[in-house]
Parts: structure tokens; sequence; C-alpha cells
């Protein structure tokens, strides 16, 4: 299946995993390029990227300018923990302490299978972190994702190619996580 290499920009949360992101994309075979979160709208778009990552990262406080991209930047874009967290809150949901913290395995059920989920469910087993997490899904949001411990484990917006995941597809014990991105790529594709 000869399929058209896409470029993701992956922002830079200040995340232990960023560079994970980045290298689970370049080993799927995509271009893609680490660019910092206080990078301007301009200098995004000026790379021509088809789709952009959120990495995840310590705190909302140090997103920079993430919830300017996913208001503002109409490309697909993937929020992962950190930017999960960021969508969420620059659409109107509150984020708060998570009852779980620490990075652990987490069965989450997959409730709309959707784009990026496409062909995962209807359970798989994801690495992630809950010590902060969405509380609720913000307006014109669909929840893809939940779990016992968390009700959004992932969501998309409705009508803008806004995606977003509590959880880490980039590293190794979340089952199916390169299938996410692969899916996400094809959002890139088609958009």
């Amino acid at each position: 299946m000869n399929e058209k290499m896409v470029k993701i920009i992956v922002i830079n949360n200040y995340g232990q995993f960023c560079h994970l992101i980045h290298r689970a994309v370049r080993d799927l075979n995509q271009e893609v390029e680490l660019m910092k979160n206080t990078s301007s709208i301009d200098e995004i778009l000026s790379k021509e990227p088809d789709g952009l990552i959120l990495s995840g990262g310590p705190t909302l406080e140090r997103a920079g300018n993430c919830s300017l991209y996913v208001r503002e930047i109409d490309l697909p874009i993937l929020g992962i923990c950190l930017g999960h967290q960021v969508m969420a809150q620059a659409y109107g949901a509150p984020v708060g302490k998570g009852t779980y913290g620490g990075y652990a395995a987490v069965e989450i059920e997959i409730t709309d299978e959707d784009d990026i989920l496409k062909g995962i469910g209807p359970r798989t087993v994801v690495w992630a972190s809950h010590a902060d997490e969405v509380c609720s899904l913000p307006p014109e949001f669909i929840k893809l994702a939940r779990s016992r411990i968390c009700e959004v484990e992932a969501m998309k917006h409705e009508t803008k190619p806004l995606y977003s995941v509590q959880f880490h597809p980039e590293v190794s014990h979340t089952e199916r996580g390169n299938d996410i991105f692969r899916n996400f790529f094809e959002v890139c594709r088609n958009f």
C-alpha cells in the first residue's frame, strides 16, 4: 500500500515522552518536526504541515500557545495527555486532579470508534497518568472512549478535525498506539 507521506509538527510541551512521539511518527515513515509551544501560528503554518500533535507535559501553565493552536489553526490536531487537557480547557471544559496519579496500564472502553480509534475497539489497554484529567466533555465534543477511572479518555470535536486522548499512544505499553497514529495520519491525508 503506497500511502502519501504526511508532514506532522509535534509541539513540545516539555513532557518526558515528547521525543518518543517524534520518533514514533518518524518510525511510521512520516515527515516530522519538533517545535516549541511558544512558536507563533505563522511560524507553524510556514512549515506547511498536514497536522499537529500536542505532546504531553508537566502543567497547563507551561502549555505555551497550545490553546491558541487548537482554536485558530485549521488543520487536524491530536492532543496527547496535556494536549488533551489543553484542548478541553480551550473549549470550555474543566480540568482537575484525577483520583489516580502516576503512570499505569488502564483498560479503556471505546464508545465511538470514529476516525482515530477506527479498528481499535471495543476495548484496549493504554498507558496513562491520571494525575490531571478532563472532568467533563466540552460543548461540541463527542466522547470516543472512557475507563472505570476516567469518563473522558478520548474525544473529538463535532465539526473540526480536533482529536485528543488522555493516554500515551507513543509508548510501547499502549497496545494499539501505532494504529491510533496511523488513523490520525489518514485524517491528515483526507483533510
